[in-house]
């Protein structure tokens, strides 16, 4: 009888992790978060659990700048808010809302305490009667037609001084729906449209003409140089997130479309990357498994699942979305997929449930997919609570680390963005909502990453109706407020560390605030 390759692998990574509990040095991680890791994991775990947090339990932490207990924190961390919704910026404009994915793209040392970072910020907007404007021309800036709204998607650039917030500034305008990113290795943000919006047959009513969507576009240290154009090359779809393997200048590229997301790879003519050389065009690829039959097969996998990638062109990137019938896929009825999924999955490209956040660290990928799993044992595949995957950037090598298993959201609720720290520690934010536990509401969560595949909660927001309700007092811009008793479902996202690892970064989506985040990270695996 032949094993499945998936399966062989499988025995061997959990074989893995047996030796990994017994050793104190070694890991997928690191040796740091290997040695908490060991302390909780049980040998070849055939699923993965929830975990103590090594920065022991969390409890309502009172924000610096506010005074409002807005997050639940380990002892010994502090955070400070700042650039809430409705705020004024630097140059009086209002903060838009919707704060999503976010990097550090430039440090630089300023004065004895610490130094200045460059923040670039995304906002998951649509069309808004208060667009950004931003210094460069808007990408889209059609206003409808009855000239009440206009896109009003773009980034924010936030500066970090010395431990203190500085300023805020517009820097991209005219999009629609920027959800994640990614940080490139020369300083700039590339910031991902999560839609396939054609608004390419509007006249607004200021006389111009709309734009189709669903691009990347490359926002630098300076707003000012933000030139609001599409990266064409690298695709229209659903755009999720965006990393660069520092050695080739390869991108990989994450797709959000429900059981109809590939996992894209942009290979630039200029590999050494500059601001703008992405725009020199190259050649996009779809991942394809390697000897497997099944193309949908990541859409439930289990803990230890591996897979060999190889990668088919795409000879369309900017081809139009294509609506397939019920019955076309397998799990999902009519729906309407992005030209390139389109065209990739027709050359045997490999489908994903929900591509979400990506990062980068020593030769590896980490790849969320935030729906794989099933809701059930007997479940539809690519309708779970979510896993990551571990991409070997030499090998192509793609293993399953992390999979919460059918019906245990406490493990992981829908991971979403994740970030990874200066020394490997992998963070994840969660976008599933508040959820009941054992009798006990609990909220979105910041999840840290065990080796062995664990998970365990290093933050959780502390929304509830009247910390909601003493923002509202101080003026704030609140929409969504809950029930009593309740806690609001307030995702976490745009999860990012300084260089240095002393400060975490991270966007409370719903309030739209972001916080700063300072603590005994030394004690634990981030």
């Amino acid at each position: 009888m032949s094993v499945h390759p998936a399966r062989s692998a499988r025995r061997s990574f959990l074989a893995g992790a047996a030796a990994l509990a017994a050793c104190p040095v070694a890991g997928a991680f690191g040796a740091l978060q290997a040695r908490f890791a060991c302390a909780h994991t049980p040998a070849a775990a055939a699923a993965s659990a929830l975990v103590a947090s090594p920065y022991g339990p969390i409890a309502p932490v009172e924000d610096e700048t506010t005074g409002l207990p807005l997050v639940r924190l380990p002892r010994g961390f502090s955070y400070r808010s700042y650039g809430w919704t409705g705020d004024p910026m630097s140059d009086g404009q209002r903060t838009p809302g919707n704060h999503d994915g976010m990097g550090v793209i430039a440090s630089q040392r300023a004065g004895a305490s610490g130094g200045e970072l460059v923040i670039v910020r995304n906002h998951e907007r649509s069309m808004s009667t208060r667009p950004i404007s931003a210094p460069s021309a808007p990408y889209d800036g059609a206003a409808a037609p009855d000239g009440t709204a206009a896109p009003g998607g773009g980034t924010t650039t936030l500066i970090w001084r010395d431990g203190n917030w500085i300023s805020s500034l517009p820097s991209l305008s005219g999009t629609l729906a920027n959800c994640a990113g990614g940080v490139t290795p020369w300083g700039t943000w590339l910031s991902c449209e999560e839609v396939l919006t054609d608004r390419s047959g509007v006249v607004g009513s200021n006389g111009a003409r709309g734009r189709r969507h669903g691009y990347v576009f490359e926002v630098p240290a300076d707003a000012r140089q933000t030139s609001a154009q599409p990266i064409v090359g690298m695709g229209r779809f659903f755009h999720e997130a965006a990393a660069v393997d520092p050695a080739t200048g390869h991108v990989y590229l994450t797709e959000d479309g429900p059981r109809v997301s590939g996992f894209y790879r942009f290979e630039p003519k200029v590999t050494r990357g500059a601001h703008g050389s992405l725009l020199e065009g190259g050649v996009l690829r779809m991942a394809r498994l390697r000897g497997v039959r099944d193309q949908a097969a990541l859409l439930a996998p289990s803990l230890g699942d591996r897979y060999t990638l190889d990668w088919v062109t795409l000879d369309n990137p900017d081809a139009e979305p294509v609506t397939l019938a019920a019955g076309t896929l397998p799990f999902i009825g009519a729906v309407t997929v992005s030209g390139c999924f389109n065209e990739g999955y027709g050359k045997g490209g490999a489908r994903m449930s929900r591509g979400e956040g990506i990062c980068c660290w020593n030769r590896r990928m980490y790849i969320v997919d935030t729906a794989a799993g099933r809701a059930s044992a007997d479940g539809v595949p690519g309708d779970g609570k979510g896993c990551v995957w571990q991409l070997d950037l030499d090998s192509q090598t793609l293993t399953c680390i992390c999979a919460v298993p059918p019906g245990a959201a406490n493990i992981g609720n829908n991971f979403d963005n994740i970030t990874v720290s200066p020394k490997g520690g992998l963070l994840i934010c969660e976008d599933g909502g508040a959820f009941q536990h054992n009798g006990q509401s609990v909220g979105v969560r910041l999840m840290g990453v065990a080796s062995g595949g664990a998970t365990f909660a290093f933050a959780q927001n502390n929304l509830v109706p009247d910390v909601l309700a003493r923002a509202h007092a101080l003026g704030k811009e609140i929409r969504g407020m809950p029930t009593p008793g309740s806690q609001i479902g307030g995702e976490f996202a745009g999860a990012c560390f300084d260089p240095a690892g002393r400060v975490l970064f991270v966007n409370m989506y719903s309030i739209g605030a972001t916080l700063a985040i300072t603590g005994p990270f030394a004690a634990g695996p981030l």
